[in-house]
């Protein structure tokens, strides 16, 4: 009986050992997979006209030759603001976007839905056009294109069924959202009664975002990166009042549509702790086809010193598109650039750049400015020279200790310089 009680005994012994064994390769793979260089584009506002079509197709195309990229994100607006809201149109482009060789995600914009009520767009009812979009686009828990990622949709929440289109995952140690935030002023609508589309949308972003960035933090992801159409005004902020509702004055300013979503924010990138990158469009021109500061603000009126906002407004949206890469070698980890068609026979593969020397480094552009439309790309750098001063020190958001390489209001992103890339990549 002891014999048969000491055999049982070894062979748990062994099969534990070869558990443990499995786990740590796991784990061991898991962290390996993390630390990997991740790639991936975004594209926007290409879809206007049934003429952008094909120009459109020729991008994917040359997108998904690119072997570097692992999916593309396209920020909104696949049909154009003169285009009706019909059946037909929605059709035709989720059959073009569906094609794409690399896994598409698809992200909604205003033209999509939000401004379909008025009469050149046929007079819809948003709201039924957002219930036909996300039953055409988000059938299943699968992105777009011929090979495509599995997505994780706020849609699998009971509470939030009707809301397929807010989605999430995660590539290489980095785990991105995806969310519905339409412009101008995120469908708030301003006539009396209840809001009920703006409302119920934004507590679901809120608690997507929050639990997201829970999530994110307890799987130890390196960044986490926000992606959605809308420019939601960082410039303007609300602090919190306990008798706001007292004031009976009028104001001229408008309800802020985008409050829930910066506060949500604000609140995210406090609980994951570690660089927070948003990305969305912008109406106004940008002569290198987007812009990076860090304008987001708590309600103290404090800088988020964790969050980076990189602003897109290509100048030929149907050819161009931006380029994200990420290695965890690097500091800061990512670099970015916009890509057009015509460059990509001739790609060069990003890699860490040589450390300029002190004497011909110039320092990180100050959190809070765009790059400049007159000046050239600043040069990537590895570290800061001893020999410079430290720039000004914006007050930190809140009491959380520093998470970005030093100095510690340096962005964790920038772009690749133009002597990088060949036959005017970054859209000149």
């Amino acid at each position: 009986m002891r014999r048969v009680e000491r055999g049982v005994a070894a062979r748990l012994t062994s099969a534990l050992s070869v558990a443990l064994a499995l786990g740590c390769a796991a784990i061991a793979q898991a962290h390996a997979e993390g630390n990997a260089p991740l790639g991936f584009a975004v594209i926007s506002d290409a879809l206007t006209r049934p003429a952008d079509e094909a120009p459109v197709r020729r991008m994917l195309d040359a997108i998904g030759r690119d072997g570097s990229i692992a999916f593309i994100v396209y920020d909104g607006n696949f049909k154009g603001s003169a285009e009706p809201c019909r059946d037909s149109i929605y059709q035709a482009r989720h059959d073009l976007l569906d094609v794409s060789r690399t896994p598409l995600v698809l992200l909604l914009g205003q033209h999509d839905w939000s401004d379909c009520g008025l009469a050149h767009t046929g007079a819809y009812d948003p709201v039924e056009r957002l219930d036909f979009v996300r039953q055409l686009f988000y059938a299943d828990a699968s992105s777009l294109g011929q090979n495509p990622l599995t997505l994780s949709r706020e849609s699998d929440v009971a509470r939030f069924r009707p809301f397929r289109e807010i989605v999430r995952w995660q590539a290489q140690g980095i785990a991105f959202i995806g969310l519905n935030v339409p412009s101008p002023n995120n469908h708030y609508l301003t006539a009396g009664g209840r809001n009920a589309e703006f409302e119920d949308r934004a507590v679901a972003t809120t608690f997507w975002l929050e639990h997201a960035a829970e999530t994110a933090r307890r799987s130890e992801m390196r960044a986490l990166v926000i992606l959605l159409q809308a420019d939601p005004d960082f410039s303007r902020y609300e602090r919190r009042e306990r008798f706001a509702w007292l004031r009976f004055s009028r104001s001229n300013q408008p309800r802020d549509g985008f409050l829930e979503l910066k506060r949500s924010l604000v609140k995210a990138a406090e609980i994951f702790r570690g660089p927070v990158i948003v990305i969305h469009g912008i109406d106004a021109p940008e002569p290198t086809g987007f812009h990076i500061d860090q304008p987001l603000r708590n309600d103290k009126g404090l800088i988020v010193t964790n969050l980076t906002r990189v602003a897109i407004a290509f100048r030929k949206p149907q050819s161009q598109w931006l380029e994200v890469q990420s290695d965890a070698q690097w500091h800061p980890p990512f670099r970015l650039r916009v890509r057009d068609v015509k460059d990509t026979r001739a790609r060069d593969s990003i890699a860490p750049p040589p450390e300029a020397p002190a004497q011909s480094s110039a320092p990180y552009p100050a959190p809070q400015s765009t790059l400049p439309a007159s000046a050239p790309p600043v040069p990537p750098r590895n570290d800061m020279p001893d020999s410079l001063p430290p720039p000004s020190m914006p007050q930190p958001a809140s009491d959380l200790p520093p998470i970005l390489t030093p100095p510690q209001t340096m962005p964790p992103i920038y772009p690749v310089p133009a002597s990088g890339v060949q036959n005017g990549a970054n859209g000149q």
